[in-house]
């Protein structure tokens, strides 16, 4: 049986690793890689980006770039999202589909536009533990002869600035003016003097910045944001704000299993405005007669969490189970997601939660549970 150590050799360790090791940070494995879950405390994390920044290493996370003269209409196939309507600067947040239109991974397109001989560019960043299903995935559907694909994943660093003062923060160090990028905009511009590739997303369900660079200027920036105030974050806090945000994790809340109208997601559908792509029959289908099941919010009585696996029971029977639940710091109670056939995935319909052997009431109630005022807007 492998020990601790052997175990933490066979993941891999973000250039910012040794940060977190003398910031004192609690390491889990997640997705293949050696990661943070804690500095300071999670409610502790939660709270400094609801109220002011925090800072997550999320250089895990796979990067792509890619470039051709029709990859746009070439990606257009992949995906159920428009990708027409992008003008440069803009990213799109969507899915990448089988052929059932089960969920490959959900993952964020950036249109950087066109350069002078008509190619087109974009950025795409995808799951840690997807990135190289991703790949695969994506090479075997654009045509290598007219699209440029380059894996930047183990090449360049990625750190979220997260919460109402991440803009401010950050803008020291820019030499961009941040101000005109909306929610979801992003720019290359140069942070500390050198190139960076800055985009107004998160998941947090905050307003800030994903900033990739190269690693030498990820740790410099890493401690002057550090030194500034701005509070560094683990995966434990990542997952708490997330989920009150109401987003989706990939491998719990969705999979290759789901369908984007299954879970939530019809808002990156989008059926009539574009022609064909992968799954698109199964979701025109689902479209008409409608889905079997919905993912759904739920909250519990009392301090009773509903954690991922639970059964969650009507009239004695099981029903669904819990994809992800956590006790809200920002709320002060538990909240879940499950998926539940569609008539009982309503709001105000009353359920059971099983935990620990025991059944605890719950209420389907919106989603997100919790929404930010501090949103950059579109």
């Amino acid at each position: 049986m492998a020990n601790q150590e052997d175990i933490s050799q066979s993941l891999g360790r973000t250039p910012l690793y040794q940060l977190g090791v003398e910031l004192k940070a609690r390491f889990i494995g997640f997705g293949g890689w050696e990661m943070p879950v804690q500095f300071s405390g999670i409610s502790r994390e939660h709270e400094a980006v609801r109220n002011a920044a925090g800072m997550f290493d999320i250089s895990h996370m796979g990067k792509f770039t890619l470039q051709g003269k029709n990859l746009i209409s070439q990606l257009q196939s992949l995906v159920p999202s428009d990708l027409s309507r992008l003008q440069p600067g803009q990213a799109q947040y969507t899915v990448l589909l089988n052929a059932q239109a089960g969920i490959i991974d959900d993952i964020i397109i950036y249109y950087q536009g066109t350069d002078t001989s008509d190619t087109q560019k974009a950025v795409i960043i995808v799951n840690a533990a997807t990135t190289s299903k991703d790949k695969a995935w994506l090479l075997q559907h654009l045509d290598p002869d007219t699209v440029q694909f380059q894996d930047l994943s183990l090449e360049k660093a990625l750190i979220a600035v997260q919460g109402p003062k991440a803009t401010s923060h950050l803008q020291s160090l820019v030499s961009a003016d941040l101000t005109p990028v909306k929610a979801f905009g992003h720019l290359e511009t140069t942070i500390l003097g050198k190139p960076a590739f800055l985009a107004r997303t998160g998941y947090t369900g905050e307003d800030g910045f994903e900033v990739m660079v190269d690693p030498e200027v990820a740790i410099e920036l890493w401690q002057r944001l550090y030194d500034a105030g701005v509070i560094p974050c683990g995966l434990g806090a990542r997952d708490t704000l997330r989920l009150e945000a109401a987003m989706a994790l990939y491998g719990q809340d969705i999979d290759d299993t789901t369908t984007p109208l299954e879970a939530g997601l019809g808002w990156l559908v989008h059926l009539d405005t574009k022609g064909d792509f992968i799954g698109r029959d199964v979701l025109v289908q689902q479209k008409a007669v409608g889905v079997k099941r919905r993912l759904v919010g739920l909250q519990t009585q009392g301090r009773n969490i509903a954690r991922h696996g639970y059964p969650v029971l009507a009239a004695g029977e099981v029903v669904g189970e819990i994809t992800s639940g956590t006790l809200s710091p920002t709320l002060g109670y538990p909240i879940a997601l499950t998926y539940l056939p569609t008539q009982l995935a309503t709001v105000g319909q009353e359920l059971f939660v099983e935990i620990r052997g025991k059944a605890y009431p719950a209420v389907v109630v919106k989603r997100p549970f919790y929404r930010s005022k501090n949103r950059a807007i579109n």
